[in-house]
Formats: C-alpha cells, sequence, structure tokens
C-alpha cells in the first residue's frame, strides 16, 4: 500500500491516497507532507510509532527508507508487561489490582539493589483497601535500581524497579552503595574543619523547611504534639474498615437480641471424637464447625435473615455464604466459606484453617472476601464476654459468639456448674423483625445444645 504511495507522489499524480479518504494532493511540498501524516495516521491502525518517514518534493521522493525501518509494528505492550526495551534489563511494574482497586499503597520492598533473585520471587508488597498484593520477579536476574519508595501511590502498570538478567550482584551492590559516598565528595584536605561545619549548616536549611509542610494543610485539624507520642498514618485496610463501619453504622437500623447456649453437648462430642476426626480428615474438630453447621440450618428455617435490600425490592438468596471475620495485625478481614450449606464438618474445618493461614500471612485474595450472606465473628478467642457486633454491608445481619465460661445453670431443678456461651445477632430491622430474629437465634441454642438435631433434620 505504502509503494502505491510512493510512486503517485514520485510521478505528481493527484489521486487519492491509503484507501477512501477521498484527499488529494495539490502540488507543494508542505501540502502533500500534511496530507500524508493525517492518512498515515489515520490508516496505519497499530503503527503509532512513525518516526522520519520521509521529505517530499514536487517531484521526488527524498531520504525514503524501508516500511519495516519507517514503521514499527506495535505489538500489545502486555504481551510482556515485565519486558523494557534493553535485552539485557526487564522492568518490574505494578500488576493489575483488581476491579474495584485502582491504586495502592507501596508497602515495603522484599529486596534491595544488589540482591539476586528468582523467577516469581516476591519483590515488594503492595497494600490496598482490601489486601495486601505480591509484586513478583518476572525474570532471575539482580534487582539494579528501585524506581518507587516505601509509601508511595502506585497503579498497574507503574514501574517499581529494574531487573538485570547479566548483571552480577557483587558488581550491582557497590554501585548503590555509592550514592552514599559523593555527599562528602567536594571537601578538599586543606579545609576539612571549615567544610565540615558547612553540611551541618545545609542540613539545618533542609530540615527547616520540613517543619512548614504540615501547617500547610488547616483544613485537617491535627492535634498538638505531646510528649511521649507518636503519630503513624493508617494502613489502607484499617482506613477501608473504618469507613464500612461507619457506613453501616449510618445506613442500618440496627438491632441486637441475646441468648445463652450450653456449651456442655457440643464439647462433649468434640472431646470424644476429635482424635478420630484427625486421623480421618487431618484437620482438628473445632467449635466454629458446629456453630456454622447450626447457622445454615437456622438460614434455612428463616430465610429473610439471609435476604437484603436492594432500593425497593429484597432480595432472597437460595445459597448460603458463610463470613468469617478473621482478626489480623493489618485490620480486619472478613474471608467466605461459599456454599456452606453443602459442606461438611471436615470441609469447612478445612477451609477455616486454610482462610486462617492465608489471613495471617496476608495472601487472601479479592476473590476470596466478596460476597457474603451472613457473617460469624468470633469474640471469645480473644475473651470477650458480650458484645453488639455491626453488620457487614451488604449483609443484613451478623452473629457474635462470644467466650465459654462455668456459670451456675439450673438443671432439672438443681443447680450446677456448666460451660456457657453469649450469642448476639445484631440485624438490620427495616427487613427483619424481632420475631425472626429471635427465632434464628433460639433456632442456633437449639441446635448447639443438641447437635444430633442437624442428623435428624428437627
Amino acid at each position: 500500500m505504502f509503494g502505491v504511495v510512493r510512486r503517485r507522489v514520485a510521478s505528481g499524480g493527484t489521486s487519492s491516497l491509503l484507501g477512501q479518504s477521498g484527499l488529494k494532493l495539490r502540488s507543494g511540498p508542505a501540502r502533500v507532507s500534511s496530507i500524508l501524516e493525517k492518512e498515515i495516521a489515520l490508516s496505519s491502525g497499530g503503527c503509532r510509532n512513525v518516526r522520519n518517514f520521509s521529505h517530499i518534493t514536487p517531484g521526488r521522493w527524498i531520504n525514503s527508507k524501508p516500511i519495516r525501518d519507517v514503521f514499527h509494528q506495535e505489538v500489545s505492550i502486555w504481551r510482556r508487561s515485565f519486558s523494557s526495551d534493553n535485552g539485557d534489563t526487564v522492568d518490574v511494574v505494578v500488576p493489575p489490582l483488581a476491579e474495584s482497586i485502582e491504586d495502592g499503597t507501596l508497602a515495603k520492598f522484599l529486596k534491595r539493589p544488589g540482591d539476586r533473585v528468582a523467577v516469581d520471587e516476591p519483590i515488594a508488597q503492595i497494600e490496598t483497601d482490601k489486601v495486601t498484593i505480591d509484586v513478583s520477579s518476572p525474570e532471575s536476574g539482580v534487582i539494579l535500581k528501585l524506581l518507587a519508595n516505601e509509601g508511595d501511590t502506585v497503579e498497574p502498570g507503574h514501574k517499581i524497579a529494574i531487573i538485570s538478567r547479566s548483571a552480577d550482584a557483587t558488581h550491582v551492590a557497590p554501585s548503590e552503595s555509592a550514592p552514599e559516598k559523593p555527599a562528602p565528595k567536594p571537601t578538599p584536605k586543606a579545609s576539612e574543619p571549615e567544610e565540615k561545619k558547612a553540611p551541618k549548616v545545609e542540613t539545618t536549611t533542609k530540615e527547616k523547611p520540613k517543619a512548614p509542610a504540615p501547617q500547610s494543610s488547616p483544613s485537617e485539624p491535627q492535634l498538638p504534639p505531646k510528649e511521649r507520642e507518636r503519630r503513624v498514618p493508617m494502613t489502607r485496610i484499617r482506613k477501608r474498615v473504618a469507613t464500612r463501619l461507619k457506613d453501616s453504622q449510618n445506613t442500618y437500623a440496627m438491632l441486637t437480641t441475646f441468648n445463652e447456649v450450653d456449651m456442655s453437648n457440643l464439647m462433649k462430642l468434640r472431646a470424644d471424637y476429635k482424635d478420630a476426626f484427625v486421623e480421618r480428615h487431618g484437620v482438628k474438630l473445632g467449635l466454629m464447625s458446629g456453630f456454622i453447621k447450626a447457622a445454615v440450618n437456622a438460614l434455612q428455617h428463616q430465610p429473610i435473615i439471609n435476604a437484603v435490600i436492594d432500593g425497593d425490592d429484597i432480595i432472597y438468596r437460595d445459597y448460603i455464604d458463610i463470613s468469617i471475620a478473621v482478626g489480623t495485625p493489618k485490620g480486619l478481614v472478613v474471608p467466605v466459606i461459599r456454599n456452606a450449606d453443602t459442606m461438611n464438618f471436615a470441609d469447612i474445618e478445612k477451609q477455616i484453617n486454610t482462610f486462617a493461614k492465608k489471613a495471617n500471612a496476608g495472601t487472601l485474595s479479592i476473590d476470596e472476601m466478596a460476597g457474603g450472606t451472613l457473617t460469624i465473628s468470633n469474640g471469645g478467642v480473644y475473651g470477650s464476654l458480650l458484645s453488639t457486633p455491626i453488620i457487614n454491608p451488604p449483609q443484613s445481619a451478623i452473629l457474635g459468639m462470644h467466650s465459654i465460661v462455668s456459670r451456675p445453670a439450673v438443671v432439672g431443678g438443681v443447680v450446677v456448674p456448666r460451660p456457657l456461651m453469649y450469642i448476639a445477632l445484631t440485624y438490620d430491622h427495616r427487613i427483619i423483625d424481632g420475631r425472626e430474629a429471635v427465632f434464628f437465634l433460639r433456632r442456633i441454642k437449639d441446635t448447639v445444645e443438641d447437635p444430633r438435631r442437624l442428623l435428624l433434620d428437627i
């Protein structure tokens, strides 16, 4: 196609160029050149990188180059998302985070310049509103340079480091430590005492402009500094949790109802079969699986607890996904057990064990925390005796478990010590009436106190 253009321009013809544009060439190099630039820009498609195409005069074609040299057919950039223009180096970029997450905070670098890395070895960690994501090395080699700082806000595709495939770690490390030495370079030997004072003055001048920087934002009131206090920025996860909890309080008409559960039979069941359970399924039998099975049974009897308000409609969900609230040093995360109504005790315990390990390691994915129809929060592991949990939007209720305490109870007219637990259900009173909430909580009480009900479905 470009050969036809060349011949027609060289012959001074006025036929249309490059397809159906309908533009005619007129005399004059400027007119022809501008027309060609427009035609090439419109018709070249993926050929976006056009450099030094040619210079045209009214009778000939000057400095023309082969089309393969002039037009660089640009391949999809993300075909090799971590490749650089240099064949020896590789750019490490931020991977796609999630559909609902546009950016993240570069929490920390796990590797430093001069460190050797293997393929898929984590180099840095990016903290988002929901999870912490590892940035892995696309190639094996040595880290030459870090292109971002810890605490920076980065987006998918942002370059954060450069890796060399052939560099040696022993050669790279000194080059990175070299910038620390140039600071005292401009110091002659004759006047050492005078120039030692100079850098001190410079450091004080650099520190002075930093002081008024926080004062430039009067719209954000800050407490005056006090002794033995330190200000630490909130993590993105903590800020997200705070926003969601406050939105929940502002949106829902929350009400909490309580009940008391005798844990004797469930604890005896666990004690009698814990060794056989581990031998058969390879995982320990805990109390959480019993409460999840009881909650599933109660949701089947009270489906309104599993529903949610959407505008002027109520959405009834015919599936049961149980969210488990897990506290981590970085904040609260809520992984979801999908289709809990189809799982047995062993499947639930295995899933809980997997989620606990991922939560502590900070490797939970967005998909593992999305959704859920009911949340169960076990504050008893921290010693909580009683609480009023807050609903996890967009769900309509949350079940709170608490610590097991031996307290006096009346059994058969006799006061005896029993292991008792307070349970709480916080629900959205806009959609759930007190009758359904009390029946739901009573169903959990009856099932936990007599687990045989799960087998007989009564």
